[in-house]
């Protein structure tokens, strides 16, 4: 298709960004360049404390050097980090990318279950944890790598009495309960304090190294940790910041991150904006509508990224429309699809356009993003991002004409080279001439826009979050009353879609609360299925694979 798309990048957008890229080695190299730039602008803020770049240098120094002399880790070694979003976390993010470890991110709401699976399956031997989490990690430590506990709390960097804060976890935070320690664990901030940032040694980075494990769900019902290097997020992070060019300021953007660091949409936009050292305010609870709207208040926001669902909450709730947005230029929906009455909704309440992006944990994640200057929301995805190709296949890996309905594959250099550990499944995503299969079935029109039609994988999409079926139908059929079991997604005006399950009874005493309640106790909220019909059989094939776009009908 020859790039046609590029025709309707903004004034003073590259068509690539490869000669950016070169200036990093890692992406150390490239926070070290805002820390020593922006020294005494806040690169944090969350309940009203922060730190300023250069404190940020000194305290991710100091967690290096504690990982490196105190708990002699090697390069390449995996450390964990378990919190939402409080100022701990690019503490420790950074200390651990810039010590030469690899950083992997973990939803401080998974399940004993989930848990071991991610701890055990990337090696991890640290992890650092939010203290109310520590009951999910003390079941399974014992079977995984970890070595090293260091547990935090949102005080520890506030200042706050811990009755101020267990109150507020508590009440606010669904599925978080008072435990406060683990045998043998250590004070995250206490060690922290105690490591003296002059040990840091600067290791010798290379691209290639990896820098994250990123854990997304997989059509086996087996989370893979994507392997994304420091290549590939300084590519999402130099292509991100050329596209954002036409309307940011350097060292005077101010971004609201209500999602959690531990996703890679916040995770990579939170970056983007520290190398052009903005201002991150992190929202610990959005949940907390009141709360959220309260923060928002205190802001001269310009930058405030979200997805559909949040954006929605907003909307719905009554003191949002005072908020002042009048320094407001950027707002960004990713991570699902946007709706058009939430989007029409928000420029009548904003007067901003909501822009929606596209992208993936395998992308770093952006590839597709609409133009910063559209006037109304137009149902795409938007263009391809600099340095990056997007083609539309069918099932033979055939590169289709404009209009022509296939998969939505991408090539660039924030596309992953592969799954940890699962050469298998690598290979199932990528195509012979080096394109990454999204799974997502779209059209690309005239001029180079993107839209998804439709979902080639059987994924469910839950407030931004990839759910399989494969998982929830493995945790499911564990149940002693269940003989047979199908999950698909149906629509939900709250979440887009919500899990329904269709479930043949081994014991009719079975009922649709009990089979709920179980799958609280094995699965994160978001996994946990709303709706449950019980059949007595299941549509199939010849050879007995469950039809499930038998079930959609």
């Amino acid at each position: 298709m020859d790039k046609i798309w590029l025709k309707n990048y903004q004034a003073g957008i590259p068509a690539s960004i490869e000669d950016q890229m070169e200036k990093y080695r890692s992406i150390g190299d490239l926070a070290e360049e805002s820390f020593g730039k922006f020294s005494q602008t806040q690169a944090f803020n969350c309940m009203g404390k922060g730190f300023s770049y250069q404190e940020l240098d000194e305290l991710t120094k100091q967690f290096a050097s504690y990982l490196q002399n105190d708990l002699k880790l090697e390069k390449g070694d995996r450390v964990a980090i378990m919190m939402p979003n409080i100022l701990q976390y690019p503490v420790a993010l950074f200390g651990i990318l810039r010590g030469g470890f690899v950083a992997v991110n973990v939803n401080p709401l998974y399940t004993p279950r989930e848990l071991q699976h991610q701890l055990k399956d990337s090696g991890a031997k640290v992890i650092i944890i939010f203290e109310n989490a520590c009951h999910t990690l003390q079941g399974v430590l014992g079977k995984t790598d970890v070595k090293h506990v260091l547990t935090t709390s949102i005080g520890d960097m506030l200042g706050f009495p811990k009755s101020v804060i267990v109150n507020f976890v508590i009440k606010k935070v669904k599925k978080m309960v008072p435990e406060w320690s683990i045998p043998g664990s250590k004070s995250f901030v206490t060690e922290l304090r105690k490591a003296n940032a002059s040990g840091f040694k600067k290791p010798d980075m290379k691209s290639s190294d990896i820098a994250f494990l990123q854990y997304t769900g997989g059509t086996t019902g087996v989370a893979k940790g994507a392997i994304l290097t420091h290549r590939n997020i300084i590519a999402n992070m130099c292509q991100a910041r050329a596209w954002l060019s036409p309307a940011i300021t350097i060292g005077n953007e101010i971004i609201i991150s209500p999602l959690p660091l531990y996703h890679i949409f916040s995770l990579t936009v939170s970056m983007i904006f520290l190398s052009i050292g903005g201002t991150n305010v992190l929202i610990t609870n959005p949940r907390d509508m009141p709360g959220f709207v309260k923060e928002l208040k205190k802001w001269k926001f310009t930058v405030l990224p979200g997805v559909n669902t949040l954006f929605n909450g907003l909307l719905n709730n009554a003191d949002f429309k005072t908020v002042d947005f009048s320094a407001l230029k950027i707002s960004l929906g990713g991570g699902m699809a946007v709706q058009k009455a939430v989007a029409d909704k928000w420029k009548a309440v904003t007067g901003k356009t909501l822009v929606e992006a596209y992208g993936l944990t395998e992308t770093s994640p952006a590839a597709c993003v609409n133009p910063l200057n559209i006037k109304e929301y137009n149902g795409f995805i938007g263009l391809p991002i600099p340095s990056t190709d997007v083609v539309i296949k069918d099932d033979n890996d055939k590169t289709l004409n404009i209009d022509e309905v296939g998969e939505i594959c991408i090539k660039g250099p924030q596309v992953m080279p592969g799954y940890w550990n699962r050469d298998d499944e690598t290979t199932k995503v990528m195509t012979s001439d080096g394109y990454f299969k999204t799974g997502d079935v779209g059209i690309m029109n005239k001029d180079g826009f993107v839209k998804i039609v439709d979902r080639k994988k059987d994924m469910i999409l839950v407030s931004g979050f990839n759910v399989y079926p494969n998982e929830i139908e493995d945790v499911v059929a564990a149940h002693p009353k269940v003989f047979e079991v199908a999950a698909i997604g149906v629509p939900d005006e709250k979440t887009t879609e919500a899990i329904k399950l269709f479930i043949v009874k081994k014991d009719e005493s079975l009922t649709p609360e009990e089979i709920i309640a179980y799958c609280r106790k094995e699965l994160t909220n978001y996994k946990v299925p709303k709706l449950v019909e019980f059949r007595t059989e299941l549509p199939k094939t010849n050879v007995g694979k469950i039809l499930r776009k038998d079930l959609r009908q």
